[in-house]
């Protein structure tokens, strides 16, 4: 009799105690909603503010400014939204942006010399030349100098720019990230 009630008078004491605690704690705590209610105003705003100027996403290097009488010119590196769904429906299988093994001849440990050599876009990839591939490789030990780059910034830069069809189709011409020899 007491292995019943000795647990059951324990359960009660400490439910009672759990919410005599609760209501203590949470007396004066109310959820204010004004935070997010000011934030999707502002955001509102902002949205009305593009559809009347009919700004559009970045598409040229250079974005011009306004800042009350002056006018400067800022540069900015034109962007690609990344696109996974295009990505996936060409390659069939789920692609990560700047994925470095999405380029035909870099596998998982070249991607990690690249970033440990602070390559760690398709942009950036695409912006190093040959040689500069082949010194990251040679970073890495005799294994890794066997690799040939000549293809990789090209490849990464048709990544970076989401042309994904022609990327595979070119990767599907290559023989292991190189040029087929004929």
């Amino acid at each position: 009799m007491w292995c019943i009630l000795i647990p059951l008078l324990t359960g009660l004491i400490c439910g009672i105690l759990g919410y005599l605690l609760g209501k203590m704690l949470n007396k004066n705590d109310q959820f204010d909603d004004s935070v997010y209610k000011s934030r999707i105003s502002k955001l509102e705003s902002d949205l009305e503010f593009c559809k009347t100027n009919k700004i559009k996403p970045i598409a040229e290097n250079t974005v011009k400014r306004t800042n009350k009488s002056t006018s400067t010119k800022v540069k900015k590196a034109a962007t690609t939204v990344f696109n996974s769904e295009a990505a996936k429906a060409v390659f069939r299988k789920k692609v990560k942006e700047n994925d470095l093994t999405l380029i035909d001849g870099i596998g998982p440990k070249i991607q990690e010399l690249f970033h440990k050599n602070n390559i760690n876009t398709w942009q950036a990839l695409s912006e190093c030349s040959v040689d500069k591939c082949k010194e990251v490789l040679n970073s890495g030990g005799d294994r890794f100098k066997i690799h040939k780059p000549g293809t990789w910034p090209k490849q990464s830069k048709m990544a970076a720019n989401g042309k994904w069809q022609e990327l595979k189709d070119w990767q599907n011409q290559l023989d292991g990230g190189k040029q087929p020899t004929t």
